[in-house]
């Protein structure tokens, strides 16, 4: 199971408490952040919902709520139903973080299913400086992250919760007889199947109950913290690079930049970092200009692998002419 697994559960549930209203699924719409994974379009295509809306972002990326609240209302004025709102807490592309508790409000105000996707950041709430990154949070119906990104668990392990359960009996739970048994109708055991599409499920919480009893509390807030501190030292060294900028902040253990110079100069210097077999970054793009993601995570990673890394960065990073 991954984070991807659970929007698409999410999406299915906001469509049957909607469709149960009497809405037709031809009305219902889904919004989300332009910069929100992919996985949020590929469930609610799954879903089978027809009208997605990919809300524009501020300057540090997060979903700007202005443009969310005004898409919304025209929807409403066209006779469309809002249905579904995915807040980020960490995007792929960047780690922003959108604003919880106004987006909320909105998806309070005009009845929508709030999921809340924090798949790799939601490791970091471990650490409870890190928690006003989801400000609002009691307001949402769902969330979601992965133990298995940032929490030193094996792939694949995914955490979902939601507010309320009873949306998802609602929406998913099927009793033939041959599923029926006492304990289950007195509500004395929770039958984990009717809180997701398959009937099976595999003991996933087994391993990151040893992640736990293993590290304990401290010792995961000392290896998320470890990894934001050596995240911020490479960003440190890249704004002190004339030749380099950052194109976003650093909310966690995730800094994304690029050569000033611009595109080639951003892929060659990828391109050399990738060919030393020393590191791997990852390339991607912010309005059509390509930018470097580096990804302080593994397990395995130590200081000396950041300070390789920064050695291979003022390497590989072309002159500026």
């Amino acid at each position: 199971m991954s984070a991807s697994d659970s929007t698409h559960t999410a999406l299915v549930v906001a469509r049957h408490r909607a469709t149960r209203s009497g809405a037709d699924i031809g009305s219902l719409v889904v919004y989300t952040s332009a910069q929100a994974h992919s996985s949020i379009e590929k469930g609610a295509r799954v879903a089978g919902f027809s009208h997605l809306r990919l809300i524009g972002t501020d300057r540090d990326h997060a979903m700007s709520v202005p443009e969310l609240r005004s898409t919304v209302a025209a929807d409403v004025e066209a006779g469309l139903i809002p249905a579904f709102l995915c807040s980020t807490v960490g995007t792929t592309g960047t780690t922003a973080v959108d604003p919880v508790r106004e987006a909320a409000e909105v998806a309070v105000e005009f009845g929508m299913w709030h999921h809340v996707d924090a798949a790799f950041a939601g490791s970091a709430m471990v650490c409870p400086e890190f928690r006003h990154h989801q400000d609002g949070l009691e307001l949402v119906d769902s969330y979601v992250f992965n133990p298995h990104k940032w929490m030193l668990t094996t792939f694949d392990c995914s955490a979902f919760f939601v507010a309320d359960r009873q949306p998802l009996l609602e929406a998913l739970s099927i009793l033939p007889p041959y599923l029926r048994n006492e304990a289950s109708d007195t509500g004395a055991v929770i039958d984990y199947r009717d809180w997701h599409v398959p009937l099976g499920r595999r003991f996933r919480a087994l391993k990151l109950w040893w992640v736990i009893r293993t590290l304990g509390a401290e010792g995961l807030r000392a290896h998320i913290r470890r990894h934001v501190e050596w995240a911020r030292e490479i960003e440190a060294r890249v704004e002190a690079d004339a030749r380099l900028e950052t194109v976003a902040p650093t909310p966690f253990s995730l800094v994304s930049f690029r050569h000033r110079a611009g595109e080639a100069a951003t892929r060659e210097m990828a391109a050399g970092i990738n060919a030393s077999g020393r590191a791997l970054v990852t390339v991607s793009e912010l309005d059509g200009e390509a930018f470097i993601r580096v990804a302080v995570g593994s397990s395995t990673t130590t200081h000396d692998d950041v300070v390789a890394l920064w050695n291979l960065i003022e390497k590989t990073a072309p002159s500026v002419d």
